[in-house]
């Protein structure tokens, strides 16, 4: 049998569907599956890993927030972050739309092994430093990240997720795809019950 799950390190700009009427770059430059569908989403100015499937179950999920399946991300912010900043973001921080979980941060000394240089660059002030910080969540609502570490006072420059559950990005590049084994999911399933 074929396989029903692929992994994608979905370059920026890409749109997280299969087709454009605006025709900007979308998954069906990158991995042509008839019946695919991504399995949750990644804005287009985020990059990284992107899981698409054809099993309707696995899709719902990997990304329906009640499987609580931890996402990490690579997120570079400007500015220093404070202890506080990050005593916010893992105690989980007020968005309109409520406050968010708890969140697995930590920051990182230097920038991401393996990354790659992003097309474009980000805009970057030579008075303003950045860092990176690896950001873990179990929910899922629109540009969550992005909003929890503005809410912390350090927005967003790039933002990568490098991890879903039991699949990582390992050394995909960018447009890159990979075939996965869906059966690592009940693995992981059964690991956390």
């Amino acid at each position: 049998m074929a396989a029903t799950l692929w992994a994608l390190n979905k370059p920026y700009g890409v749109l997280s569907q299969f087709t454009d009427r605006e025709g900007r770059p979308t998954l069906a430059d990158y991995l042509e599956v008839p019946n695919a569908y991504p399995a949750g989403r990644l804005d287009r100015d985020s990059e990284g890993l992107l899981l698409v499937t054809t099993d309707g179950r696995l899709q719902a999920r990997i990304a329906n927030p009640r499987y609580r399946l931890l996402k990490r991300y690579w997120v570079q912010v400007e500015g220093l972050p404070s202890a506080a900043a990050v005593a916010a973001l893992r105690r989980g921080v007020n968005l309109k739309d409520g406050r968010t979980k708890p969140a697995e941060v930590a920051v990182l000394a230097g920038k991401p092994p393996g990354l790659w240089p992003r097309d474009p660059p980000i805009r970057v002030r030579a008075s303003i430093p950045t860092r990176w910080l690896e950001l873990g969540i179990r929910e899922g609502r629109n540009r969550q990240v992005r909003r929890m570490t503005a809410a912390a006072g350090l927005p967003t420059l790039r933002l990568i997720r490098c991890a879903i559950g039991p699949w990582t990005l390992g050394d995909l590049s960018p447009g890159e795809v990979r075939e996965l084994d869906p059966r690592s999911l009940a693995r992981e399933v059964d690991r956390r019950a």
